[in-house]
């Protein structure tokens, strides 16, 4: 197992100088510049990395300034944000920032976390949205030193038709794709959330586990609904009683990931994911999605599912489906790359 690089200046934005010296050195500008870029906005590296000659590369000077002043701007702008969100194209990342708590869910981050969420939703022109978290760790769960210290009765809105629930927005029935980037710790709540995603990719070191067994804290951000769905009962049920640790390739081949890439490297792999969902039709897309999950969770017999299919499929045929079809017959989209 690949050893996770550790940050060595804590006020800052989080470093990956293994990971940056590997990568970095000896590539392109325009890989280069793609590292940075990643790297900038996932609050992995800080300036005395930068200024260092492991990046002497076919940077010119005016590239090093630049990419200089935006790690300055991105560890200046993001100060006191517990969730911070970046928007590139028709793609959002919605970033966790409680770096000093591994990223632990408290009630004012949940509710940030929920409106970015919604906002995400009712944003017409973004189409998918990453969830990752800043600092090595996706999401340690629920704050529980704020629980500990909590002296009034918790309240927690017991209408899931309501919002937010504990973690912010793991209630929402989002109608366009979430791809969740995991490092480092998704455990408890952290897991729920990662559960909200319709894909999860996994760095090789991250741990997912029910961890709040050992607490006393009960999963109610939709575990016990979205896991069995997910991986069946009878590992659902491994995960949920023991509370033991469960790492990236054990979690592939139970279906809780759907891709393992090496350290450092989650939060592009789940852009590029992104990228390659953004260039279909998205009105198909989004009706095939909501399909699945209609008959998956809602729908009571086999004939239900599949009459909500093509009520909801039909119409699409006329709206995209000749268009695609026109396409086709010129050639388009018939080569082997894909999409």
């Amino acid at each position: 197992m690949r050893t996770r690089p550790t940050c060595e200046k804590r006020n800052c934005c989080y470093s990956y100088p293994d990971f940056c010296r590997k990568r970095i050195q000896g590539c392109t500008l325009r890989t280069a510049e793609t590292y940075f870029h990643t790297i900038n906005s996932s609050g992995a590296m800080y300036l005395k990395l930068v200024q260092t000659k492991i990046l002497q590369i076919t940077l010119s000077g005016l590239a090093l300034k630049t990419h200089l002043e935006s790690t300055k701007s991105f560890c200046s702008s993001t100060k006191g944000q517990t969730v911070v969100s970046e928007r590139r194209g028709a793609v959002v990342t919605i970033a966790l920032n409680r770096p000093e708590a591994r990223n632990a869910v408290d009630q004012e981050t949940a509710l940030h976390l929920l409106q970015e969420m919604e906002a995400f939703e009712h944003e017409p022109s973004l189409n998918v949205a990453v969830l990752h978290g800043i600092g090595g760790h996706f999401c340690a769960g629920y704050d529980l030193k704020e629980l500990a210290n909590t002296t009034a009765p918790l309240r927690l809105e017991k209408d899931v038709t309501k919002g937010p629930a504990p973690m912010g927005p793991s209630r929402l029935q989002l109608s366009k794709p979430l791809i969740a980037a995991i490092s480092g710790f998704a455990v408890a709540g952290g897991l729920e959330l990662a559960l909200l995603a319709d894909l999860r990719v996994v760095e090789e070191s991250a741990i997912m586990g029910v961890f709040c067994r050992r607490f006393g804290v009960p999963l109610i951000d939709g575990g016990t609904v979205r896991l069995p769905r997910l991986i069946g009962l009878s590992r659902a049920m491994d995960m949920i009683l023991t509370g033991r640790p469960i790492g990236a390739h054990e979690a592939l081949a139970y279906g809780l990931a759907n891709r393992v890439v090496p350290d450092g490297e989650g939060l592009q792999a789940a852009l590029q994911i992104a990228e390659q969902i953004i260039l279909f039709p998205q009105e198909c897309m989004r009706v095939d999605r909501l399909s699945a999950i209609y008959s998956c969770y809602e729908a009571s017999s086999f004939t239900q599912a599949m009459q909500y299919e093509i009520d909801h499929g039909e119409p699409i045929i006329l709206s995209e489906g000749v268009a695609g079809a026109t396409k086709f017959t010129t050639g388009t989209g018939q080569e082997e790359k894909f999409p």
